[in-house]
């Protein structure tokens, strides 16, 4: 290996596995990642095409050359703060793997709880096994759209995304996931060509504040692409839109249910009802993260 390398320091020399993981556990921590010791076992399991069973059933396989240097251009990314998903190409989401590419926002956790309030909304209306019909406002890879469709069994939905890239990849996951039967995705600016067909709207749209973005942590602000962060001034650009144009969109008695940023839900629940959601604000149907924070509201449209 070239001298400066990452990985090759004169502490690592056996090319394991197991050895692999300590030295790249090792630089992570001097770079100050906050999770070096899992990105390790994650990245170097991913460049030598090791499950964690074949790792805990022979830790001391010997890596070839072309492993070790995949293993070193994944640790320059990572050490550039480029998230470990993104190296890999993919997150796990709802329980099930989904591609990412530059076009597509990195699926966060707290994003599960939109899935967790469509399908809580479906059920308290016993309609999980009717032929529904959704929306998913900028699909990015799909996920939220796909993760729903598979627990609903006779519903089918369409995928809205200005990026005919991000397009592409929830095609993909579509596909990869048994469900492009069930899914159609299109190019458009929200809900702006649709009238009064959905039975259920949903969307994760961007809703930082422009000056905030340089802000936010490096695996976010570089990598994640700007329009799916950027809400405009006050963070409420894409609501703003979405709130008028998924009414038109919406069929009588539909929901639509909308994932907020920290602070904004009360100033949400307001626009919504100005729009004419009815949403009785004496008690939100509002759904917390698992840190606590109201991360998803669900407002109707009248019957």
């Amino acid at each position: 290996m070239p001298d400066g390398s990452l990985l090759w320091d004169g502490a690592f020399q056996s090319g394991t596995a197991a050895s692999a993981i300590r030295a790249l556990s090792t630089r992570f921590r001097e770079a100050g990642l906050p999770a070096p010791e899992l990105d390790a076992r994650i990245l170097v399991l991913a460049a030598a095409g090791l499950s964690h069973e074949d790792y805990v059933l022979a830790p001391q396989q010997e890596l070839s050359a072309d492993v070790l240097d995949r293993i070193e251009s994944f640790a320059a990314r990572r050490i550039a703060r480029e998230p470990v998903s993104r190296i890999l190409g993919r997150r796990e989401f709802w329980g099930r793997q989904f591609a990412l590419s530059p076009a597509t926002l990195d699926p966060r956790p707290e994003t599960e709880t939109l899935v967790e309030a469509i399908l809580a909304t479906i059920d308290a209306e016993g309609r999980r096994n009717e032929p529904l019909r959704l929306l998913d406002l900028g699909t990015g890879t799909g996920c939220i759209l796909l993760s729903v469709l598979a627990e609903l069994p006779q519903a089918w939905g369409v995928g809205v995304d200005i990026d005919p890239e991000a397009l592409t990849v929830a095609k993909a996951n579509a596909k990869a996931h048994g469900l492009i039967e069930r899914a159609t995705f299109c190019c458009g600016d929200w809900a702006a060509a649709f009238f009064a067909s959905f039975d259920f709207i949903f969307a994760n749209p961007p809703y930082i504040r422009t000056k905030d973005i340089a802000g936010l942590d490096k695996e976010v602000s570089v990598y994640d692409p700007k329009r799916a962060l950027d809400g405009g001034p006050d963070g409420f650009d894409a609501y703003r839109h979405i709130a008028y144009a998924a009414l038109e969109a919406a069929a009588p008695g539909a929901w639509l249910a909308l994932e907020a940023g920290a602070g904004q839900m009360r100033q949400l629940c307001d626009l919504l009802v100005k729009a004419g959601w009815q949403h009785d604000l004496s008690s939100p149907r509002m759904y917390a993260d698992l840190l606590g924070h109201h991360r998803v509201v669900v407002v109707r449209k009248q019957q």
